[in-house]
């Protein structure tokens, strides 16, 4: 029996573990990723749980269009390899995400 996604609503302020800027809060969602360098940390299971042991950096390797007009950020866990995606927030650095559209990595690229 297929279980639908539990989504826990966090949106506190943090500094990104990659770029180091400092993150506040989106206000209307949660913020799962660096909106500088787009890079995110591996610390959920369902969307705000904080569950995931892992807690590996998620690096963005791809951009896919999406039909409502917004972008998914594909990361790869740099620690599990563990892949997935995000929606792209409305002050993310669109120019970091058009350079990722243009050279996209392969998702089974180690």
């Amino acid at each position: 029996m297929e279980t639908k996604s539990k989504f826990t609503m966090i949106d506190e302020p943090f500094i990104c573990d990659v770029c180091g800027r400092e993150v506040k809060p989106l206000g209307y969602t949660a913020r799962d990723h660096c909106p500088y360098c787009l890079s995110s940390k591996h610390v959920d299971i369902n969307p705000g749980d904080r569950a995931e042991k892992c807690h590996g950096t998620l690096k963005p390797i791809a951009i896919e269009p999406s039909k409502k007009g917004t972008h998914k950020i594909v990361y790869k866990c740099l620690k599990c390899g563990m892949q997935k995606k995000n929606i792209a927030a409305k002050d993310d650095n669109f120019d970091l995400i058009l350079k990722i559209m243009s050279n996209p990595v392969s998702f089974n690229q180690k």
